[in-house]
């Protein structure tokens, strides 16, 4: 079985790894880790012209030994990057979609 160490880890590498893709110069790729409260971003910010670029990418939550994926702006899904890691399906929740929706899904519902 996992540990809740071995999950921040992960979510610690996938988003380091993530923000490495920036396309843009212009535009920079922001970690944020609250390893105390698990709370683990990839934000986006810059400006393309006079136009503002802000945005949170990816949002992950640990809570109750579950990772919680509250935000996924990413093509390839980071459920499925975890779950290549090893990490069971049923550890993982897709928060972003309905509670009532959930039990759908391949993921744990909560």
């Amino acid at each position: 079985m996992a540990t809740v160490n071995e999950y921040r880890q992960h979510i610690q590498n996938l988003l380091t790894e993530r923000a490495k893709l920036v396309w843009d110069d212009r535009i920079q790729a922001q970690t944020i880790f609250d390893t105390e409260r698990d709370h683990y971003q990839l934000v986006y910010l810059g400006w393309r012209g006079s136009k503002r670029l802000y945005g949170t990418v990816l949002h992950l939550d640990i809570i109750d030994r579950k990772i919680w994926i509250q935000q996924d702006g990413t093509e390839v899904g980071i459920a499925n990057q975890l779950v290549e890691l090893g990490v069971p399906k049923e550890d993982i929740v897709l928060g972003f979609d309905p509670p009532k929706m959930r039990h759908y899904t391949d993921f744990a519902v909560g």
